[in-house]
């Protein structure tokens, strides 16, 4: 494996009932509070009044930013800079899903950033700081409650990229299962495939002498192929709903990706699709995934093997090693079916005439992806595959 080092500075509160630890956690940060949150979802469960009534009680003045996108755009990233300068906000409370965290990461170093805070997220600005802020985390998916990552969507440029830097870890987050039984099903359904997405993005590397990383990945996306399913059906099931959101968290809070380089290429491209036709992330993931799979697994068909056999229980047989690996894709496709992901991106009224655009996208910073680099022929050439 690779040098590394590891540092993660959220502290995760977890389990029932914990959102009463922010009464705690309130104390510690100033008065001027600004909450921010999604589409409405936390008023109609009663989280948001639940979270007003704590920071009542702890005598903060709160200022609300609300309708947080499910792909958060630049145009509300700066309405939050805007309240938080004009305010004078001390912290920043971020209430929803990946989402609505990305959106807040970008506030708080915007805050704090003297510029366009799209100049920071196009790496043209390096940041100099941000607001502190926690999170009460209400959707199992994305892990942004406890790393440093966000991704903001700028329509006017139709443009979504991912960015993060040392400042942008939250403080804290809050992670009731409970919050997540209004999720409903086909949320649920993306979400699972986002975590598992995001396992197999670090499960596929060059790296050597990576058995403690390989049993974690295969363990997460095992654990979520045997919940998924519970959840999707039953979804105020409290066991399914907390599994998932503890494997999310541990998909992507820097735990699989100690020592190895994962390879990234598939939510470029994803991110490079729902920047032209804004589609829910895990259903563009849940299409695209299966195709980046086959078109680059001969760079170690071992690998697609051990996939196979370790997560799907497929054993190579007589089968040739491709076959066996083309098993274990083909199983994978199928799960993601089976619960409800889409299969095409047709599916979503994508035509061929804008695969070209999309393709372009994906290459803003040149070649990507670190299993095997891509550029915008072998993007197109998958998106074609997917269509």
């Amino acid at each position: 494996m690779n040098f590394f080092t590891f540092a993660n500075p959220t502290e995760l509160i977890f389990g029932k009932d914990s959102v009463q630890k922010l009464k705690d956690k309130a104390q510690s940060f100033g008065k001027n509070v600004l909450l921010v949150y999604g589409g409405g979802s936390v008023k109609r469960n009663g989280l948001y009044d639940q979270i007003v009534g704590i920071l009542k009680e702890a005598d903060k003045t709160i200022h609300e930013l609300s309708g947080v996108e499910p792909n958060p755009r630049l145009s509300t990233v700066h309405k939050g800079i805007q309240i938080c300068k004009d305010e004078h906000i001390d912290f920043i409370l971020a209430v929803g899903g990946g989402s609505v965290i990305d959106c807040t990461k970008a506030i708080a170093v915007g805050a704090k950033f003297d510029g366009e805070i799209w100049d920071v997220i196009t790496r043209k600005a390096v940041p100099t700081g941000a607001l502190k802020f926690g999170t009460v985390l209400t959707l199992a998916a994305t892990g942004s409650e406890m790393n440093a990552g966000s991704v903001i969507t700028n329509w006017e440029t139709n443009e979504k990229l991912g960015w993060g830097s040392k400042f942008s870890y939250p403080t804290f987050s809050i992670l009731d299962p409970q919050n997540t039984f209004t999720v409903p099903r086909d949320q649920t359904v993306y979400g699972s495939v986002d975590i598992m997405s995001h396992v197999l993005e670090s499960y596929f590397h060059h790296g050597t002498n990576t058995k403690i990383q390989d049993r974690f990945c295969e363990g997460i996306l095992k654990t979520v192929i045997e919940t998924a399913p519970i959840a999707v059906e039953n979804l105020d099931n409290y066991e399914a709903r907390e599994t998932l959101l503890y494997s999310g968290t541990m998909a992507l809070n820097g735990i699989l990706s100690m020592g190895v380089q994962g390879d990234w290429a598939t939510h470029n491209i994803e991110h490079a699709v729902s920047a032209v036709s804004d589609i829910p992330h895990g259903g563009g993931l849940a299409i695209i995934f299966p195709h980046w799979m086959e078109y680059v697994m001969s760079e170690n068909v071992d690998r697609f093997g051990q996939f196979a056999e370790r997560v799907f229980g497929i054993e190579q047989g007589t089968k040739s090693k491709e076959e066996w690996a083309l098993e274990g894709i083909k199983a994978l496709r199928s799960f993601w079916n089976s619960i409800g992901a889409p299969s095409k991106l047709s599916e979503y009224g994508i035509t061929e005439d804008q695969l070209e655009e999309m393709s372009a996208k994906t290459v803003k910073y040149g070649p990507f992806g670190y299993f095997k680099k891509l550029d915008q022929e072998d993007a197109l050439k998958i998106l074609k595959a997917a269509l």
